[in-house]
């Protein structure tokens, strides 16, 4: 895998992980929330593992059935694509 892909990915994770946490902060103070699709859309480009820690380690997101199914099969998805670039 080339190098700049995996720092793209590793930015986007970055930035799942921490979207995902301001999120749950808002939700905390009843402030103005990051929308359910544009988490799941940082996911789905290539953030599912940021997204997918930051479910448990905020607790936050893991009882919606949508992020419960659709972050993990996004991160599987990844690890394919990423192992079929790489074999």
């Amino acid at each position: 895998m080339s190098y700049p892909l995996v720092i793209v990915l590793l930015c986007i994770n970055i930035a799942a992980f921490v979207m995902y946490g301001i999120d749950k902060h808002r939700a905390i103070r009843k402030q103005h929330r990051i929308p359910e699709a544009t988490l799941l859309c940082v996911a789905m480009i290539g953030g599912a593992l940021g997204a997918w820690v930051a479910m448990y380690c905020f607790r936050h997101k893991t009882r919606h059935v949508k992020f419960a199914l659709f972050v993990p099969l996004f991160l599987v998805a990844h690890i394919y694509l990423i192992y079929r670039m790489c074999y």
